[in-house]
């Protein structure tokens, strides 16, 4: 008599720490913070709320985890950043604006999280002295860059500044559904060229014989 093949029941992998705090990510990304609910997410990943308290004790260790992965990621890019040198100061500012767009233009749910955490931090304390400790980082970044290609710490610190504040500007732009498939390169062309080219030495024009 031919045995009967008996059907396991399927296992469901159990979640993991980042499963929990990626669905938290992409609630930001797709409304804001307060988006950010238990019960929602255990009903987007499927499983029961009870999954939840595996990896955390409540709502706001959630949140402070899902900030502080993202203030992590934040400031090791930079500090790679920092320590990577050409040996060529404009091709090194060149690549950094680069990355910097293409953080925002190749992936906009990382711009469009970082502008719904920058808006919880007008109401939050603790979020707001976060964001200065990573702001603080880029520029300083941004600044030694500066620095190498100027040769002068005032101007290194004022294009710095203007540097953020073009990205950050672009960044703007960029999460727009509405924003034009040209527009990333026509930032990066005209801080390139003012920010950037122009403020690169000029090699010494021979003199006439």
């Amino acid at each position: 008599m031919p045995t009967k093949k008996v059907n396991k029941p399927q296992t469901v992998p159990r979640l993991t720490r980042d499963d929990w705090l990626d669905a938290a990510f992409q609630a930001v990304v797709g409304r804001d913070f307060d988006a950010v609910r238990v019960l929602v997410l255990a009903d987007t990943l499927g499983v029961t709320r009870g999954s939840f308290y595996w990896h955390f004790t409540d709502h706001a260790d959630l949140v402070r985890a899902l900030l502080e992965r993202w203030r992590a990621q934040e400031i090791e890019r930079d500090l790679r950043l920092q320590a990577q040198a050409s040996g060529d100061p404009q091709s090194d500012l060149e690549q950094l604006l680069e990355v910097a767009l293409a953080h925002a233009g190749a992936n906009l749910e990382n711009i469009r999280f970082e502008l719904a955490l920058r808006a919880l931090g007008r109401r939050d304390p603790a979020v707001a002295t976060m964001l200065l400790e990573v702001d603080r980082v880029r520029m300083t970044l941004f600044e030694q860059k500066f620095l190498t290609l100027t040769k002068d710490q005032k101007t290194a610190h004022e294009l710095a500044a203007l540097f953020y504040l073009a990205i950050v500007g672009s960044h703007q732009a960029l999460s727009r559904p509405t924003s034009s498939p040209l527009a990333k390169a026509f930032f990066k062309n005209i801080i390139g060229h003012y920010l950037i080219q122009q403020q690169a030495p000029k090699a010494d024009t021979p003199k006439p014989r």
